[in-house]
């Protein structure tokens, strides 16, 4: 006889401030988990890129080599080497042990934006505001990049990459997104500057931020408008959105201070986690738990479920 499938649990939305980092980078640019959920980094506006544990609260390393403030990062697949992009133009190539820079890779125009590795960290696609897309070869000796992606009619605000494919959000209010096993462009126009853009875990939807103070879930095939998703603001700033671990969210951060969180399907809104007085501008969920980390000016918070209990705060 077999037995029924448990039902699956509520998702739990972290709504418990469990730890404070004491950043001292300025104002902090971008958070990123790493892989696994287990590190994170911290792009700071005093050109610094640092490497935390974020739930003990650990400072593992700094990394210095950019000229102006760093505004993305990314790390590879195993956790050997880290990506980095900032205003001083240049996407910088690092390996995490030695803090060593073991590329630097000069040809935007432009402050760049947005970092990301490939699947197996052999290469790493960047997005600036001088409008382009370009890939570079982290195995080769050659300063120019490999593939230049110039559709975009102005700045590239953010990218995110699948196993075959990269999506580009640019201020031209328009999400393009290359399709590099077919050879295919397919670009959905939401008429408002794009600030953040990012794939669905199930790769079937894509999810866009803009100005207009508007979330947009799109079906990634179609194009079909799949839900909308309001009450945040958004209307200066570059913020960052993303879904939950379970696809069940939507996030997005505020220039009101808040966090928000809707329910995918529904699309009402869940939560309103007040983080801050000032602007949201970056945040980052763990890749497997109902964990969040935000950054507000210069203060980095991580956030857990109620029913989360700290290893420090267990009875002995």
């Amino acid at each position: 006889m077999a037995f029924p499938e448990p039902r699956p649990t509520k998702p739990e939305l972290p709504r418990k401030s469990v730890r404070s980092l004491p950043c001292r980078q300025g104002a902090v640019r971008a958070v990123r988990f790493n892989v696994d959920g287990r590190y994170c980094l911290i792009c700071g506006s005093d050109k610094s890129l640092c490497l935390w544990n974020p739930l003990r609260g650990t400072l593992l390393r700094t990394y210095s080599g950019h000229g102006a403030e760093v505004l993305d990062a990314a790390g590879s697949f195993d956790n050997s080497r880290l990506c980095s992009g900032g205003s001083d133009r240049a996407v910088l190539f690092w390996d995490v042990a030695s803090g060593q820079i073991l590329r630097k890779f000069r040809g935007h125009a432009g402050k760049v934006n947005s970092v990301q590795f490939n699947e197996e960290a052999t290469m790493i696609v960047s997005g600036s505001i001088d409008s382009s897309v370009r890939c570079w070869d982290c195995r080769s000796r050659r300063p120019d990049p490999v593939q230049t992606l110039d559709e975009a009619k102005d700045g590239i605000s953010s990218i995110k990459l699948s196993d075959h494919e990269i999506l580009a959000g640019s201020v031209d209010g328009r999400s393009r997104r290359y399709d590099l096993r077919m050879g295919e462009l397919y670009a959905d126009y939401v008429g408002s500057p794009i600030t953040c853009v990012c794939f669905s875990k199930d790769g079937q939807c894509t999810l866009i931020s803009s100005l207009d103070s508007s979330l947009r879930l799109l079906d990634k095939d179609t194009g079909e408008l799949l839900g909308e998703y309001t009450g945040h603001k958004n209307h200066e700033y570059k913020v960052d959105c993303c879904l939950s671990e379970r696809d069940t969210h939507v996030v997005s951060a505020s220039e009101d201070g808040n966090v928000y969180f809707w329910d995918l399907v529904e699309g009402t809104l869940a939560l309103t986690l007040p983080v801050s007085r000032g602007v949201v501008q970056s945040l980052a969920f763990h890749p497997t738990e109902p964990c969040l980390l935000t950054a507000s000016e210069g203060n980095v918070q991580c956030w857990r479920e109620e029913s989360f209990v700290a290893e420090d705060e267990l009875p002995a």
